[in-house]
């Protein structure tokens, strides 16, 4: 018989408030998988390849929220490894199921009824002054540039494809992909971009600037970022808000779509623009409506219409 693997990334925190975190672990071993439990894990220094599961993992189930899907990410990079996300933490926008359907999440993880949601990720090559080669990082959500002294702007020459577009001071920007664009990006005024866009995202923050807005760039284009020697304040990079590290003036940064992907595994086939919905509680009826259903609301049904019959005469005719 052929031994199934899972690993379940989690949080000590979760793991020490309730006995969800055991229940879902002993199911999945009476579906018969053998569990790697991990929580807590550190991020590694920027550039430097992060621990990974073993090849023979079939799948890792993260029990947590999106904070803990893009650590559980690192586990996976460069593997064909999908991740299956049940949300315990807050939005959870990238999880496919709530805590509450946790014993269904198992039952179909383990009869393979899941398909599989490839998500682009992002390549960043940062060229330090003077250096022969770049150091290489990458990232499902985002990478931000900012500012490293806190008071001061970062000054930045943006480029598309070796063409100049802009140069401003700034608190930084950040360089989204379509799975990030609902997250730092989305706060900071992005667009939304739908996952099976291949694109990435550009938005100032605070840029002392008349010309910065968001650009959105195709998967063949590249974006570069240059600290220009002038700048009052050195930057900091950061990738999915855990590998980070400070860049002195004179220094290029370089995002493009990366060569790998991170796979998701899907059951529901909710589409994403239902996922938005939900997640974001949109206000789908607009007040004109709203107040429109609220005036018929108070209206008689019986009524008399403008040719002196009633709502039920009309509809009969």
């Amino acid at each position: 018989m052929t031994r199934r693997n899972a690993v379940v990334v989690t949080h000590s925190r979760l793991r020490q408030s309730g006995t969800v975190i055991s229940e879902a672990v002993e199911q999945l071993r009476s579906a018969g998988f053998e569990v790697t439990i991990i929580d807590n894990v550190d991020p590694p220094a920027f550039g430097t390849p992060s621990p990974r599961v073993r090849d023979d993992t079939e799948i890792v189930v993260v029990l947590g929220g999106d904070g803990t899907i893009l650590r559980a990410a690192e586990l996976v990079h460069c593997t064909e490894v999908p991740i299956l996300g049940v949300n315990l933490g807050h939005v959870g926008f990238l999880a496919e199921f709530e805590s509450f359907q946790m014993s269904e999440a198992i039952r179909r993880v383990a009869d393979h009824d899941y398909s599989i949601d490839e998500r682009m990720i992002a390549h960043v090559d940062v060229w330090l002054p003077g250096a022969t080669k770049p150091i290489e990082d990458w990232a499902l959500n985002d990478i931000t540039l900012e500012r490293e002294t806190r008071g001061k702007m970062v000054e930045l020459s943006i480029r598309v494809d070796d063409v100049e577009m802009s140069s401003f001071g700034a608190d930084g920007v950040i360089v989204s992909t379509p799975t990030g664009s609902t997250a730092y990006a989305f706060s900071a005024g992005g667009p939304i971009i739908w996952p099976n866009v291949q694109a990435l995202q550009l938005t100032p923050l605070a840029a002392h600037a008349l010309f910065a807005r968001p650009l959105i760039i195709g998967a063949d284009s590249t974006f570069t970022l240059d600290i220009l020697d002038s700048s009052v304040s050195d930057g900091w990079i950061c990738c999915d808000g855990r590998r980070q590290r400070s860049l002195p003036k004179g220094t290029r940064i370089e995002v493009r779509v990366s060569r790998s992907t991170l796979r998701l595994a899907r059951l529901s086939g909710v589409p994403f623009t239902s996922r938005l919905v939900s997640k974001f509680d949109l206000p789908v009826v607009g007040w004109r409506e709203h107040a429109n259903r609220s005036k018929s609301a108070h209206e008689s049904p019986h009524a008399p219409d403008s040719h002196g019959g009633t709502d039920e005469g009309r509809n009969a005719r």
